[in-house]
């Protein structure tokens, strides 16, 4: 495959022109997709061009820079998150319909939170999760349950790298943090009130797999009030259902966890 005279090939060049776009902003211009790269803009406007026409990026009216029909396409059909976001949803509904506010099931991949699926509702509390959106572990009730759960060294990573403080109550400290995760061990839960936003409870259980591994996480995101622990029961409730439809049947041509 054609390399740059760095010795970098032209796929890797292009997952990170790919890499360049985020949640908040789905749309780029050629100039800010090199700047964010490192490429130089006719590097970086070729391969936009060629992606362009395998219809992974696509132009918007402006003739800005947009994630292609066929890259969502090509993603859905192989991800392994959509046989757990199958057996999760019916699940999901009912927790969202009980708690009336946000719903949702994430994942860990390398040291952030990545949200399969969220529910919501008009009048929901605020909530900075997002479907195909990332935190970070330290800061959120899902990722603490993720990490709690995970391998030893990716907690010590996690712990050796910056927390950035959101609100007063976030925890920015690994002593703190290790505390903590202990606690969601301990406890089968994480409860974190006003720790993202100061309005908002964050609380997750994890999901297990044949394994009786944790592979992901549900939570529920709750005004920050003296309710708040309300939702506990049904949550758990939900992920032991989850969890039941993920040891007792496996889809045709699926793989477990």
């Amino acid at each position: 495959m054609p390399r740059a005279a760095t010795g970098e090939s032209s796929i890797a060049r292009a997952a990170r022109i790919i890499a360049a776009f985020t949640a908040e902003e789905t749309s780029l211009t050629v100039t800010e997709i090199a700047r964010r790269t490192g490429l130089h803009i006719a590097t970086a406007s070729r391969l936009i061009a060629e992606l362009t026409t395998h219809g992974l990026l696509a132009r918007g009216p402006d003739r800005d820079v947009r994630i292609g029909v066929r890259l969502w396409e090509l993603a859905s059909r192989a991800s392994p998150i959509s046989s757990l976001r199958d057996a999760a949803m019916p699940y999901l509904e009912d927790l969202h319909a009980v708690v009336g506010h946000h719903a949702q099931l994430g994942v860990l991949d390398g040291d952030d939170v990545l949200f399969a699926e969220r529910l919501s509702a008009r009048d929901a509390v605020i909530n900075y999760s997002q479907i195909a959106g990332r935190l970070p572990v330290h800061a959120s009730s899902s990722g603490h349950v993720l990490a709690a759960h995970a391998p030893p060294e990716v907690r010590d990573r996690v712990l050796q790298q910056p927390m950035p403080r959101y609100t007063a109550a976030t925890i920015t400290t690994p002593d703190q943090l290790d505390r903590a995760w202990a606690a969601v061990r301990r406890q089968g839960y994480a409860f974190l009130p006003g720790h993202v936003h100061e309005d908002a409870t964050g609380i997750a259980v994890p999901v297990r797999n044949t394994l009786n591994e944790v592979v992901a996480s549900l939570s529920i995101i709750v005004p920050n009030d003296e309710h708040a622990q309300a939702g506990i029961p049904a949550l758990l409730a939900a992920a032991r259902g989850i969890t039941r439809t993920l040891t007792s049947h496996r889809p045709p041509n699926s793989r477990p966890g």
